[in-house]
């Protein structure tokens, strides 16, 4: 590819994850995006149950039981002169590690907020992320159809609990059953609830004011958004693009995602304001990889196995930050110096794919796996070596033995456990000397997907004894004593066989530590 037909693909992409609490509403209002990017004729709801119509994003047959999302999808779709990445998050809490890593691998984030519950925990928490990346954020309130909180105080608590700039894109006429439509503040216009085509929009003059006369002028509703509106351009934060970019204002739009109300003028506003593609920043340098660099390079954010049951494979979701993917392309593996040539590569729209032959930077390819690669993974061309820097993980705190209901079944017990831990939602371990396998994770949803996949997808029932909560922490092999470990401090190995103690409890690891004071113990390698 030509530098400057690389220079214009790249600045066509727009690469965003979306994140909320559970139930916000975020796989519908992907869900919405999906149909305006005319890759599904109709919207489904993850909770559509009844109608055996389930959301494109929830692919994984647990998902599909529960009405939940407990893995990150990826759905690419092209919109108007945009090629778009989203990537749909896990809301549940008990797996926000694997939402803070594809955070890593988009240049914006969407935050949905259910109006009627304002900002809610995993929000804040998932938030935190963003705002520490720098990277714009955009807000969609949510649920509108129903009866919520008044607007003005959703954004003085947006503004408060996340200590952010909150600028009105657009303004609620109504809400619940007594919902109008939408005063579009950017746009000068009003968008009416329940039209379709393009006479839901009535234009307003620049005084504010309908050009033509409607019965909506006289419904109360109507007037008090007036007047809000009025105050909030008045004593409202300035729109502030610059803010916007660096993650210090968000500008917040009003809609139904269920209902399709809001949505695409909020996809258009929001593509046309969310950057293309950032450079990366390589570890341990000041030195960055810009994504117009002809030399290629990516990283491993997420592992999948099986999201196509039939043939049990193994999916790396990578994220390009330089030059051009071409199929069959050799590349280097950072980690291990070796050369690989990246012959199947597919773009997705959940679990349906397509053989990707090229791809640019702020690009998701999935390449397929027979082991090669871990979390974190960089690979690149060219003789310069290149390592971006490392993905956050989590130290787990819950731990679960685990062992095959039929000892029949051991081939596919072991062959789950480590296609299953790879993907990074469960950490494995082993007894130092036993051998016994210990699962660890961060919350109990995670124990409930392993055991559940593990039969589904691998016919293996398991048995999981829980021994509780424990504070891990790792030791240098050449300070540790087998005669150190006791019932209150567990000695168990991880996958590349290092040797670490699970704590029962903060006082057991000060007992340790007071005990033996020379060791030092870490949070994580």
């Amino acid at each position: 590819m030509e530098q400057k037909q690389l220079e214009n693909e790249v600045n066509k992409r727009r690469t965003f994850a979306i994140i909320s609490h559970p139930d916000a509403g975020k796989t519908t209002i992907t869900e919405q995006m999906l149909y305006f990017g005319g890759v599904i004729r109709s919207a489904g709801t993850v909770k559509a149950k009844k109608s055996g119509q389930f959301a494109t994003s929830d692919w994984m047959e647990i998902e599909k039981k529960r009405g939940i999302s407990v893995t990150s999808s990826v759905m690419q779709f092209h919109y108007h002169d945009k090629d778009v990445n989203i990537l749909d998050t896990p809301g549940h809490e008990d797996f926000s590690e694997d939402t803070y890593r594809t955070l890593m691998a988009v240049d914006a984030a969407v935050m949905v907020i259910d109006s009627a519950k304002g900002i809610e925990p995993q929000t804040k928490k998932l938030f935190k992320v963003v705002k520490k990346r720098g990277i714009p954020i955009f807000t969609f309130m949510n649920k509108l159809d129903r009866d919520g909180r008044d607007p003005l105080d959703l954004i003085a608590e947006l503004e408060e609990l996340l200590d952010i700039e909150g600028c009105a894109m657009n303004w609620p006429i109504g809400m619940g059953k007594e919902l109008k439509g939408l005063y579009d503040i950017r746009n000068n216009r009003l968008e009416m609830y329940r039209k379709d085509g393009d006479d839901r929009y009535l234009a307003l003059g620049d005084d504010g004011k309908l050009k033509n006369s409607d019965p909506i002028e006289e419904e109360g509703v109507y007037q008090q958004a007036l007047g809000e509106v009025d105050l909030i351009k008045e004593a409202g934060n300035q729109f502030d693009l610059e803010k916007i970019k660096k993650g210090d204002q968000t500008p917040v739009f009003f809609g139904s995602a269920l209902t399709n109300f809001g949505v695409q003028v909020f996809l258009d506003t929001f593509l046309d304001m969310a950057p293309a593609p950032a450079e990366h920043k390589l570890k341990d340098s000041d030195e960055v990889v810009k994504p117009d660099d002809p030399e290629f390079s990516a990283f491993v954010f997420k592992i999948q196995a099986n999201m196509n049951p039939n043939h049990r494979d193994r999916i790396a979701f990578v994220r390009i930050c330089s030059g051009e993917f071409v199929k069959g392309m050799d590349v280097t593996l950072t980690r291990t110096g070796k050369a690989m040539r990246l012959n199947n590569a597919t773009e997705f729209m959940s679990d349906q794919r397509e053989q990707v032959k090229t791809a640019v930077a702020g690009d998701i390819v999935g390449l397929y796996d027979t082991g090669n690669f871990q979390i974190g993974d960089t690979i690149y061309t060219g003789k310069k070596s290149v390592q971006f820097e490392d993905l956050p993980q989590f130290t787990p705190e819950m731990f679960m033995e685990v062992q095959a209901k039929n000892v029949m079944k051991q081939k596919s017990f072991h062959k789950g456990m480590q296609q299953l831990v790879q993907e990074g939602a469960v950490q494995l371990y082993q007894k130092y000397t036993t051998n016994d396998y210990i699962l660890g994770a961060v919350g109990q949803l995670q124990f409930e997907v392993f055991q559940f996949r593990m039969k589904n997808e691998y016919n293996c029932d398991v048995v999981m004894s829980p021994i509780g909560s424990r504070i891990a922490r790792w030791i240098d092999p050449d300070q540790l004593d087998q005669s150190m470990s006791s019932t209150r401090n567990m000695l168990v190995k991880d996958l590349d066989g290092q040797p670490l103690f699970l704590f029962e409890n903060r006082f057991a690891e000060n007992w340790f530590v007071n005990k033996y004071p020379d060791v030092k113990l870490t949070a994580k390698l």
